[in-house]
């Protein structure tokens, strides 16, 4: 037994290392794959077969030598072992009875726990019943109340309890088919909603719409009261000024502070539109809605915006303006109300579309209208309608610019109509002085032009220096300010005097004193019209003052800056220039009539034998014409031109004499025409004294007199009734006394003058008497006369 160890030890020996390798990987557990993948790629799997074996053999041996050793040990272990089965033996037949009596007694007990867990099954399923049916019942017990709703129109209540039911019941509900139906219903519900919702918008659009023009014309009218009472409190301040009332004790001033609510002044449900979007809100298409809105608003704006082609703009422009005023105080409210369902862009998008649409309907139908009171309507109403807007926040600054750029062609029409009023005011004039019979006439003709001299009432009846021309025309003027006042007003300018001067200007230069012009130089105008007619001018001139105070009055310009020289109107001077013309064909008419009168080569014998005594009857005739024109001037013409048209005449008349000695009709003269005409001028110049003193015109033209009117003619009577005529050539005596006339029509009458052997003298000397003294002299003053030329 012993050499068997002994051969196998050998054996291992002759391996060696690699069972010892193989053994301690075995024995530490570890994968001999690689080892066994190696030994097959190197195609020696039998040294691994070897080995292999090897090591199992080791181990057997391993494995007796252990039992060898605890051979006794595992006997006892084993006798044990059959000790513990034989009482495992026992234990078992004690478990099997006793597990049969427990079966017996459990059997019953088992069927009681069956019948147990049943009924707890069946109260869960009830319980779940019972709680599917209450949900079901508050899921259709809120359908009902939405339905309910529904019919009643309530469709905020009915969309809230729809989405109640979709939040919190939809996804509880037990019923699959319950909850399908009710899922399908939800989507149709709100469909439904909205169409009925937007339905009622649209009932709105036509309601509001509707109710856009009334709601302009009542905030137009609103603006309209308020300025009514501003105008009323300056109209106050105004006559307070004029009155002229002194101290601060005398003054009461009050201040009338007004609260206006402009939803208190328009009033417009807003209700149904927010109710609208509130709505879509809770849909969730709150930005379909803003769009639709939006879209609608602007149709129906550019549909307000197209003016009527039936009915004249004259006739419908408040109706236009109104129903636009109206839609953007409606689009106003919705701004500031609605939340976010108007954006500002948008209205002012809107506003931009209008005012173009405005500017271009008030450029076109400015341009076509031919009244100027028309003009002036739409203009007040457009004003009206800018200062609704302003209230609004509104830019309304290229609306006035229409207006201002239409003040040209208003202040045409408006000259236009002035003009033909004047010319039948000035057609329909007698050319009488104005009699007046009681205060009111006065007050209503003269002091409310401010055409009183003096401030003392006058006694009735009062004869007017100026015909009823002159009141007519004052009210056609003031009424012209009065309408240039009221275009330019509440207009692009604050300040627009100036421009109310330049068009008064316009008026009183081109229209007024062109048509007082035609008339005077018409042919048609007598003396006694030239005169009334110079005497109106007179009046319209010291008018401008009035009429310069009355325009600075209306538009708010204190009277003191008026009343400065520099600021008076251009027109006074015009006025001033024709009142001259008009005083020149007034002057022009009476030199014709004195004519007729002052046919002295008819009416003076030139070869008289006999010598005069008295004047000649044309001079008497001219003389009580003179008196009357005179006289008539004294009344109604200022003493300037009363000094004016005397001088002129007088001055006429010496002319005419000299001119009679000049004509080619008179060849010759004798000493007897030169004493008839002596005793004409001297009547003449009797009468030109006389009335020089009379009326006044000694006291103011203190250098001169109407006799120096005659001088010419004096100095010609006198120098042919000279019985010195020579000394005409003296240069000291003819500065004293002959300085009017001229060498050469001294000459070519002297020429006339004959002697009387050619017959002139053939009453004062005979045919052989020498010389006389005064022919001799003038005979010298001929030579002398005729050697100087």
């Amino acid at each position: 037994m012993d050499a068997k160890p002994k051969r196998r030890t050998a054996v291992e020996n002759g391996d060696g290392g690699e069972d010892l390798v193989l053994a301690t990987l075995i024995g530490n557990g570890e994968d001999l794959g690689p080892i066994v993948r190696h030994a097959f790629e190197m195609g020696r799997p039998e040294s691994l077969f070897h080995q292999l074996k090897s090591v199992v053999r080791k181990k057997e041996v391993e494995i007796e030598e252990l039992c060898k050793s605890h051979y006794e040990e595992f006997i006892l272990a084993v006798d044990e072992l059959r000790g513990v089965l034989v009482d495992a033996e026992e234990l078992k037949s004690e478990l099997a009875s006793e597990n049969f009596r427990l079966q017996e007694v459990g059997s019953a007990l088992l069927v009681k726990l069956e019948e147990l867990l049943e009924s707890y099954w069946i109260k869960k399923n009830v319980t779940e019943a019972i709680k599917t049916s209450k949900i079901c019942i508050q899921v259709l017990e809120l359908c009902v109340k939405s339905n309910n709703h529904m019919l009643e129109s309530q469709f905020y209540p009915a969309l809230k309890t729809v989405d109640l039911i979709e939040r919190t019941y939809l996804q509880n509900i037990p019923v699959k088919a319950l909850k399908t139906a009710i899922g399908k219903t939800i989507p149709v519900i709100k469909l439904h909603i909205e169409k009925k919702v937007t339905s009622q918008f649209n009932e709105w659009l036509v309601q509001v719409r509707s109710s856009a023009k009334d709601i302009g014309q009542t905030a137009i009218g609103h603006t309209l009261s308020a300025r009514q009472r501003d105008e009323e409190m300056l109209e106050h301040q105004r006559k307070a000024e004029e009155q002229n009332i002194s101290g601060l004790g005398d003054f009461v001033y009050t201040l009338d502070v007004e609260e206006n609510d402009e939803d208190s002044v328009v009033k417009f449900d807003l209700t149904p539109l927010f109710r609208v979007y509130h709505i879509h809100d809770c849909l969730g298409i709150q930005e379909q809605f803003r769009e639709y809105y939006y879209k609608n608003r602007l149709l129906q704006l550019n549909s307000d915006l197209q003016i009527s082609t039936t009915q004249p703009f004259v006739e419908s422009y408040q109706t236009y303006l109104a129903q636009i005023a109206g839609y953007f105080i409606v689009e106003d409210r919705v701004l500031r109300t609605a939340g976010d369902l108007l954006s500002a862009n948008h209205v002012e998008t809107m506003w931009e579309v209008a005012v173009a649409k405005m500017t271009s309907v008030l450029e076109e139908q400015f341009s076509h209208m031919d009244s100027a009171t028309h003009l002036l309507l739409v203009k007040d109403y457009v004003t009206l309608l800018g200062e609704t807007f302003r209230q609004y926040g509104y830019e309304v600054g290229q609306i006035l610019e229409v207006v201002d750029r239409s003040r040209d062609k208003y202040h045409e029409l408006l000259l236009g109509e002035c003009h033909e009023q004047i010319v039948n005011t000035l057609g329909s004039d007698t050319y009488e002085q104005m009699v007046m019979r009681k205060d009111a006439d006065y007050e209503n003709n003269v002091l409310s032009f401010h055409l009183q001299t003096s401030d003392i009432m006058p006694a009735f009846p009062y004869y007017a220096p100026f015909s009823s021309m002159v009141p007519d025309t004052c009210r056609i003027v003031r009424s012209f300010i009065k309408g240039s006042v009221d275009y330019l007003s509440y207009g692009v300018h604050t300040n627009f005097y100036d421009i109310v001067r330049k068009y008064l200007d316009k008026l009183l230069i081109d229209v007024l004193n062109e048509v007082m012009l035609s008339t005077i130089h018409g042919g048609a105008v007598g003396v006694s019209q030239a005169m009334q007619i110079a005497a109106n001018i007179s009046v319209l001139e010291r008018a401008c003052d009035f009429f310069l105070r009355y325009a600075a009055q209306l538009c708010g310009i204190p009277i003191r800056s008026v009343e400065r020289p520099q600021a008076s109107l251009t027109a006074k001077v015009v006025l001033k220039t024709s009142r001259d013309a008009a005083y020149l064909a007034l002057l022009n008419l009476v030199n014709t009539k004195l004519d007729e009168f002052m046919n002295i080569t008819e009416n003076i014998n030139w070869t008289s034998e006999e010598t005069p005594q008295n004047g000649n009857d044309y001079i008497n005739e001219a003389v009580i014409y003179l008196d009357t024109i005179l006289s008539t001037a004294q009344q109604i013409l200022p003493l300037d031109a009363l000094h004016k048209v005397g001088s002129g005449a007088l001055e006429h008349i010496s002319n005419s004499i000299v001119g009679a000695f000049l004509s080619d009709s008179v060849r010759r003269f004798n000493a007897n025409a030169v004493l008839s005409l002596n005793n004409d001028l001297k009547i003449i110049e009797d009468f030109a004294d006389e009335r020089f003193h009379s009326t006044g015109l000694s006291e103011i033209y203190k250098e001169g007199s109407f006799r120096g009117c005659l001088l010419e003619a004096r100095q010609l009577i006198n120098l042919l009734s000279s019985s010195q005529p020579e000394n005409f050539m003296n240069p000291v005596i003819r500065q004293k006394n002959y300085d009017a006339l001229d060498y050469k029509n001294v000459a070519s009458i002297c020429d006339k003058f004959k002697d009387s052997h050619d017959g002139i003298f053939g009453s004062l000397s005979t045919r052989n008497t020498k010389q006389s003294a005064r022919k001799k002299s003038m005979d010298m003053l001929k030579k002398r006369l005729k050697d100087f030329n």
